[in-house]
């Protein structure tokens, strides 16, 4: 391992950090995952990538790839294995003005596009954190503050450069290699590792954003009052409602209904919110004009010790009413999970579902909980989770990849559908024979 780590150095012009190096302890772990992989590379061009690349198929080792480093099983790290960080690979660059067309580098966060294009008046439909990754949120889908308005981040990719396990760099566009580019939108990290994505931008402005907050009493009217809202509410707004905050009192907290209305009209932003703000007793208001750019949160680091585990699952209309009732009721209840309901639709449900590898094209609701904790609660509140969702299960369909955490074969159905998961595997076979890219919601390259 020595030599080969010797000789790596002499084609790899990043980073090379192994147990013991000052660097350590901050790159081996992700955001919410510890780890203690063999080896960290932290490539700072394509040719380092295929290096890394190279060097992982020779070691025989586990393979990690790094973006943002958020995902909640922790596909960013490992034990004993290798990890390539992209982290250094982050430039971003208006290609055409007249397009909106921008190029971004693998290893970019969203807060960083976000800040980048601003003087441009531009942004992409992204998720709500600063530091995620535009690596693993775009392969997955993409669902934020502009979705029902401009539909999921992949739905704006229209290009990307990919290293393949062969160490090979390959286009992806719906002119080269599509059946490729159709994988990468929706099917994770399963193909390799997106160097660079050409995204479609579109003109922005400000946004009306902020909190409602209704009495937890109000929270079974309130909440199916805001999902029926939705059905026939502008699609500039979307809105995502939280119950049992941890952070507000748990299942006692008052019911949060965040929005954000794409648009800085004051008139056409009030018609749109202001039905919400009569569904109820209105306990906080705080929505206001911010710049989009200021509506994305931090993502800190879990702290040592701490564990996340999240669930998700999507609603169809006619399913929404029953799922709510269940929610409203165990998110009022002892022990509950946090819960966020998301509002989807609109743009994302006029795409085939059959269009790209991401299929829940026809969901209203995307459900999500969170439990969090020192490994001992987490194992106390498994068997809640397993009842919450186990009552869902009727009135839910499929999963949101990136609001899970666990990798189990039923995780994966959830994620792609039969159809789906076949045409997937036939890339994968194509791609990535030997299934070096493993650290996923694993698609098999293997015939069954």
């Amino acid at each position: 391992m020595t030599s080969a780590i010797e000789t790596l150095r002499h084609d790899f012009g990043g980073d090379v950090i192994e147990p013991g190096a000052a660097a350590y302890e901050a790159v081996s772990r992700s955001k919410l995952v510890a780890g203690s992989p063999a080896l960290v590379l932290r490539p700072r061009s394509v040719g380092d990538v295929q290096a890394a690349v190279r060097f992982a198929v020779g070691s025989g080792l586990a393979l990690a790839v790094r973006g943002g480093g958020h995902s909640f099983p922790g596909f960013g790290t490992n034990d004993g294995g290798v990890v390539i960080d992209l982290g250094e690979l982050a430039d971003i660059e208006v290609v055409d003005d007249d397009r909106h067309l921008v190029r971004v580098g693998g290893g970019a966060t969203w807060g960083q596009v976000a800040e980048a294009l601003d003087p441009h008046g531009l942004a992409i439909s992204s998720g709500d954190t600063r530091s995620v990754g535009v690596g693993g949120l775009t392969l997955s889908g993409g669902i934020g503050w502009k979705v029902r308005k401009h539909g999921l981040t992949l739905d704006h990719l229209v290009a990307a450069e990919l290293v393949t396990a062969d160490g090979a760099v390959v286009p992806a566009s719906a002119q080269e290699n599509p059946e490729l580019f159709w994988a990468i939108r929706g099917g994770g990290g399963n193909l390799g590792i997106v160097t660079a994505f050409e995204f479609a931008a579109h003109p922005t402005t400000e946004v009306f954003f902020g909190r409602i907050t209704f009495p937890v009493a109000e929270t079974a009217v309130v909440l199916q009052g805001w999902a029926d809202h939705l059905r026939t509410a502008p699609e500039e707004l979307t809105s995502i409602a939280n119950l049992a905050n941890p952070f507000a009192g748990g299942p006692g907290a008052p019911l949060e209904i965040h929005v954000a209305f794409d648009g800085d009209d004051p008139e056409l932003a009030a018609r749109a919110i202001d039905p919400i703000r009569r569904l109820g007793t209105v306990l906080e208001d705080d929505v206001a004009l911010h710049a989009y750019t200021d509506i994305l949160v931090e993502g800190a680091a879990l702290p040592p010790g701490l564990e996340l585990l999240g669930h998700s699952g999507f609603v169809d209309r006619e399913s929404v009413p029953e799922a709510l009732r269940i929610l409203a009721e165990v998110g009022t209840s002892a022990g509950s999970p946090s819960i966020a309901v998301r509002s989807v639709g609109g743009a994302v449900s006029r795409v085939a579902e059959d269009a790209t590898a991401y299929a829940h094209r026809r969901a209203e609701l995307l459900v999500a909980t969170v439990a969090g904790g020192p490994k001992p609660v987490i194992e106390a509140a498994r068997p809640g989770l397993a009842a919450l969702w186990a009552r869902l299960a009727p009135h839910v369909d499929g999963a949101y990849s990136n609001f899970l955490g666990t990798t189990t074969a039923d995780d994966v159905a959830a994620v792609y559908p039969a159809a789906t998961y076949e045409r997937l595997a036939a890339v994968k076979r194509r791609y990535d024979p030997s299934n070096l890219f493993a650290g996923n919601h694993n698609v098999s390259p293997a015939v069954e």
